[in-house]
């Protein structure tokens, strides 16, 4: 049997004979007739435990022993130098003002602050201080994300209202989207990696997109401005109207990738103009899409099927088969982020837990497990049983488990911080209760609880440079979270500095 085709529980049995001292052993094992080869871990890594919503702020569960550990705190680690207290002793984290010592004497060599310095220095100003009211809709908000450059950011609620505020000029609506043909809600808006252009999807297979950048405020579907329509449908399913959950611009911004209540996965060529694939990828609705890196030849896609599946779009038309599948949540899975990075991904599932994963480990096929699931539980409307919190999946492949936060009633997301100014060493997300919980990725501790809502708080975003959280909640709240510093934070600094050059001055 090869090292891909065995079964996850074969694999753990020979993970578990190796010592946790051993090095970590790649094997490199061709991918049956797909024509290349995927790197697999040998060597299984404990698994967080559980942090429960009255875990101590901070407190250190355990490390975890895994490569992603290991990169992350590279990322986000000061000079060795600096960490010194005497011979052979070291301490972390290392003081503000002993960065900046060590800086000014230039103890790395290098006269400046290295990525991993700067990310030392900016991760510790958690972004936990209000909030400050952003805009209050008397409408649920489903959706908030900043762009990529933290300029513009944008909120989507469910009476059809997509607001674009511009973070550079106070947070002034730049503009106000009353969205067409809505069946429920706005479930997802994607923004084009030029900002140019903004994608808004519903429970419809049409998406709609809208020209940000055109000189009109209020943006009446095919009243002031022209939504243009985009076709998902490949005609070949039977006029059935599926809604789309999860929709994403491809890095060159030439395609987009929706998940849909038909189970299935679609890429749209904008260029040609019509869907370019459809993939019958799981076997309930997919919730939540992503392209794994920037290359756009790998997608994740998490389903209520309760699996996590990476397409391979260089070898699928060949095999009509996913690259691989990842089990280990109990319940569905409501929402995906990549690392960016082609290997590392985390999810949210229904069975209240986030987990972190290695595409490394995935496997050819499902792990079924006959009665793990409770066919009369409805996330929709019940709570999560008390008995099924400790029920833990006997297959999982997952690195890590996060627990405390509440997913109920909606799809609640949950993300990597940022790279630039954490070095992704949290992992944040919205929660049922009302808050938004910040974890440390490698520890497991709950390090931050952000509590303003009075209801669910679906979405929220980090702010890619500075220390700022924005999160939106059901009660139609837009609210922004700061560091704690002495007055207020620093504001966004006016173009053409757009890549926050008051952060910059400070820690380069």
């Amino acid at each position: 049997m090869s090292m891909y085709t065995c079964t996850v529980k074969e694999s753990r049995l020979q993970f578990n004979s190796l010592s946790l001292q051993q090095p970590l052993r790649l094997h490199f094992d061709e991918f049956d007739e797909m024509g290349y080869s995927l790197s697999r871990l040998t060597l299984e890594s404990d698994h967080f435990d559980e942090v429960g919503s009255s875990q101590i702020s901070g407190k250190l569960l355990h490390n975890l022993e895994h490569e992603v550990a290991q990169l992350t705190k590279l990322r986000s680690a000061p000079h060795e130098r600096l960490t010194q207290i005497g011979p052979g002793k070291r301490d972390l984290p290392v003081s503000v003002v002993k960065m900046l010592a060590g800086r000014e004497g230039n103890y790395s060599g290098r006269g400046r602050f290295s990525s991993a310095d700067r990310c030392h220095v900016l991760s510790r100003y958690l972004p936990v201080k209000g909030p400050g009211l952003v805009d209050h809709m008397p409408s649920r908000a489903y959706v908030s994300q900043f762009s990529a450059d933290g300029s513009l950011f944008i909120a989507a609620f469910q009476d059809s209202q997509i607001r674009i505020y511009n973070v550079d000029r106070g947070w002034k609506i730049q503009k106000n989207i009353h969205a067409k043909t809505m069946r429920w809600t706005v479930t997802d808006t994607s923004l084009s990696p030029d900002q140019h252009h903004l994608v808004y999807a519903s429970m419809s297979p049409i998406v709609h997109m809208v020209n940000v950048g055109s000189s009109q405020t209020e943006s009446l579907a095919n009243v002031t401005e022209i939504h243009e329509g985009l076709d998902f449908s490949c005609g070949d399913d039977g006029g059935y109207p599926f809604g789309i959950f999860s929709i994403k611009f491809s890095t060159d911004g030439h395609e987009l990738v929706a998940g849909s209540s038909d189970d299935s996965i679609y890429v749209y060529d904008l260029e040609a103009n019509k869907p370019s694939l459809r993939i019958l990828a799981h076997s309930s609705d997919v919730n939540t899409v992503c392209f794994a890196d920037e290359s756009g030849h790998l997608i994740y896609s998490g389903s209520d099927d309760t699996l996590c599946k990476v397409w391979d779009r260089r070898c699928f038309q060949a095999t009509g088969r996913p690259a691989g599948v990842l089990t280990g949540h109990l319940e569905g899975i409501t929402f995906i982020d990549s690392k960016g990075d082609g290997r590392y991904f985390i999810s949210n599932g229904k069975d209240q837990a986030i987990k972190l994963w290695d595409i490394r480990r995935m496997t050819s096929k499902a792990t079924c497990i006959p009665g793990h699931r409770s066919s009369e539980w409805d996330y929709r409307w019940m709570d999560y049983p008390p008995q099924a919190k400790d029920i833990k999946h006997p297959s999982d492949q997952s690195i890590a488990t996060y627990r405390g936060h509440s997913v109920l009633r909606t799809l609640i997301r949950c993300y990597f911080s940022p790279a630039y100014s954490t070095g992704q060493k949290y992992i944040y997300t919205g929660s049922h209760d009302s808050g938004v919980y910040i974890y440390d990725l490698v520890s497991g501790a709950r390090v931050a609880m952000l509590k303003y809502h009075k209801a669910p708080v679906r979405d929220c975003s980090w702010h890619p440079y500075y220390p700022m959280l924005v999160s939106s909640s059901w009660d139609g709240a837009v609210v922004r979270w700061e560091f704690p510093g002495k007055g207020e934070a620093p504001a966004p600094a006016p173009a053409p500095f757009s890549r926050n050059r008051i952060w910059r001055r400070h820690f380069s």
